[in-house]
């Protein structure tokens, strides 16, 4: 099982280790779950790391996750669920399609089972916060209803987390890149004129966000960066830069104009107001209900240690996320096409517009401005774009020329 299960990982959308050489495997733990098995494996690289992984095999011979067998994920919930399953699972349930870090299984068109693919050792930051605003009755999120524990070498570790589906809910990429296709479809039409403008949908996205941020700052700890921890936020940004100079070429023309800016933020002598955030906010992790914007996924972003995923930070790196994400809804249709100076110049003013419009209202929910911190917010977007430059040197070479062009808008005239 050991080298067909090393050929199999690297292929699975969720495996995390993708552009690093595997070296070996080793399982942890096996419990049965109906017909299959819930697997925790250890891989090891050839670069000295280690990473946790849950599986779920039906047979030795690996062909397909065991979560495609509607038999495993039934048994999954009545696991999730202590036996108590709040659905009735005859009305079916599958396994949502698309990229993720995780894999989410719908049953019965009413609950969520969010199955966690790379383990760390404790409470995922995702029950962790959904669970503290939950408390606070925040609007704007999905409250968790369940969550399945287990111990891995005994450090009870999240395995999954079961929430309500929000059908007929509309996802926040999808709104947001229909709405460039109408823009780049319709001649001159100016983004205002165009029936598909977002900018109001960004504004009330805006609004959502700046809510969980107040409820995060009432539910969970806060507390106030000082010089000091400004210093270690410009030598940890620098710190993942030089990590992705290593296998991202392409930065090498950015990488001092990127210094310089992170300069700035060891030099800060203001104080930051720091606490609880989201930390992976883009369009794909919103979903537009009937009447409200909701907010998922806070576990962070997957591939960071788990406590630097809890770390108290600034809501900018949020809001920098999202405009970042503004960035890529409005550049992706230019990937597979020669762009003219046309398309660039209406991919442009679709992102601004909405960007603009998400300032507006995340400073309306919150009284702050995040644009009066136009330095930190631009190193924070900066260390976004050098992240997604990664990725898609590791995943999608062709998509590069996006967060390429977004170093540029940034750079020009920091």
């Amino acid at each position: 099982m050991t080298s067909t299960l090393l050929t199999w990982l690297p292929q699975q959308r969720w495996f995390a280790g993708k552009g690093r050489e595997l070296l070996t495997l080793t399982e942890l733990s096996r419990t049965p779950v109906g017909p299959a098995d819930q697997v925790i494996v250890r891989v090891g690289y050839t670069d000295g790391g280690t990473e946790d992984y849950q599986v779920f095999l039906a047979s030795p011979e690996i062909g397909e996750d065991a979560l495609s067998d509607p038999e495993v994920r039934a048994a999954l919930l009545q696991r999730v669920t202590s036996g108590t399953v709040p659905v009735d699972l005859d009305q079916g349930s599958h396994v949502l399609v698309g990229e993720q870090s995780n894999t989410s299984v719908v049953y019965a068109d009413t609950l969520i089972l969010k199955v966690f693919r790379r383990l760390q050792p404790g409470d995922n930051p995702d029950i962790e916060v959904t669970r503290a605003l939950a408390d606070v009755d925040c609007p704007n999120i999905a409250p968790p209803l369940g969550w399945l524990t287990s111990p891995v070498e005994g450090v009870p570790t999240t395995m999954a987390l079961l929430q309500p589906f929000l059908r007929g809910a509309s996802d926040g990429w999808a709104m947001a890149t229909t709405s460039v296709r109408d823009l780049l479809a319709s001649g001159d039409l100016r983004a205002d004129e165009v029936g598909g403008d977002f900018a109001g949908e960004a504004h009330r996205l805006g609004q959502a966000t700046g809510t969980v941020h107040r409820d995060l700052a009432r539910a969970m700890p806060t507390a106030v960066a000082g010089p000091e921890q400004s210093r270690q936020t410009a030598a940890q940004l620098h710190e993942r830069l030089e990590a992705a100079l290593l296998i991202a070429p392409e930065l090498t023309d950015y990488a001092e104009p990127l210094r310089e800016v992170y300069a700035y933020v060891a030099g800060r002598s203001a104080d930051v107001a720091i606490q609880r955030v989201h930390g992976d906010l883009h369009l794909g992790q919103v979903l537009r209900t009937q009447d409200r914007w909701v907010l998922l996924d806070f576990e962070g972003e997957p591939a960071r240690p788990r406590e630097e995923r809890r770390a108290l930070m600034s809501p900018l790196r949020d809001v920098a996320g999202m405009l970042r994400s503004f960035d890529y809804a409005a550049r992706h249709l230019l990937v597979d096409q020669v762009p003219t100076p046309q398309l660039e110049f209406r991919a442009s003013e679709w992102a601004d517009r909405n960007r603009s419009a998400f300032c507006d209202g995340y400073a309306e929910s919150t009284g702050v401005d995040p644009r009066d911190e136009e330095h930190l917010l631009m190193a924070f977007e900066l260390d976004k774009a050098v992240y997604e430059v990664l990725y898609e040197a590791r995943n999608r070479p062709h998509w590069l020329p996006v967060p390429l062009a977004g170093l540029d808008r940034l750079l020009v005239g920091a």
